[in-house]
């Protein structure tokens, strides 16, 4: 199943290329990259969000900042494979994120997706620790005029790359929303991770 984000349509399975686990087979951290609580998931939400900030003008990002897990690293464009899902980062470099670039711009009116990896070959990469955010924890994202887009964590879910909810993530927003995705769920020494991790967050503010 493919969705339309913007004026292009992307498949439902994203970030399932955004590693296998290479690390785990040769003995990395036991219990490997921290998954979401229960408590984090979307439908428990009850209406305690925080008050949205007025949608930017777009504007291309540079980097993303979450500082309680502490991630701070550029972002490039990300555009689709032959079979219609995101692309992603280059594997190699552990400090590096990307952002769909023929959608939202983040802080704009609508969707917009970074994604990263959890892990590499050589260890934890940028988002290893993205599973453990929390409702209400920020997502700074600076842009290339000048302002920084703060984003509060709205839920923080993990789902089987079977069952990619599409709709729920890249489904069309009425203020300026983010998505951040990693790979996580269950992983097998045969198959790597079983899914994504997906942070979602609206703007609450913007520092000039």
């Amino acid at each position: 199943m493919r969705r339309r984000v913007g004026n292009t349509v992307i498949a439902g399975v994203t970030a399932v290329a955004l590693c296998s686990g290479a690390w785990l087979l040769w003995g990395g951290a036991g219990g490997g990259p921290p998954q979401p609580a229960a408590a984090e998931a979307r439908e428990r939400q009850h209406g305690r969000e925080r008050a949205a900030a007025a949608a930017l003008p777009p504007s291309p990002p540079d980097r993303v900042r979450i500082p309680v897990i502490g991630v701070d690293a550029p972002l490039i464009g990300l555009g689709l494979t032959r079979g219609g899902s995101l692309d992603v980062p280059p594997a190699d470099d552990d400090n590096l994120a990307g952002w769909y670039e023929a959608g939202t711009t983040p802080g704009e009116t609508g969707t917009a997706i970074v994604a990263g990896h959890v892990d590499n070959a050589e260890g934890p990469s940028v988002f290893y620790r993205l599973g453990a955010l929390k409702r209400g924890f920020t997502v700074q994202v600076d842009r290339r005029d000048g302002s920084v887009a703060v984003f509060s964590v709205d839920a923080v879910e993990v789902y089987d790359a079977a069952d990619f909810p599409d709709e729920k993530v890249y489904g069309r927003a009425g203020r300026p929303e983010l998505r951040v995705i990693t790979c996580g769920g269950g992983w097998s020494r045969g198959g790597g991770y079983a899914g994504n991790v997906v942070v979602f967050a609206h703007l609450t503010g913007v520092r000039r």
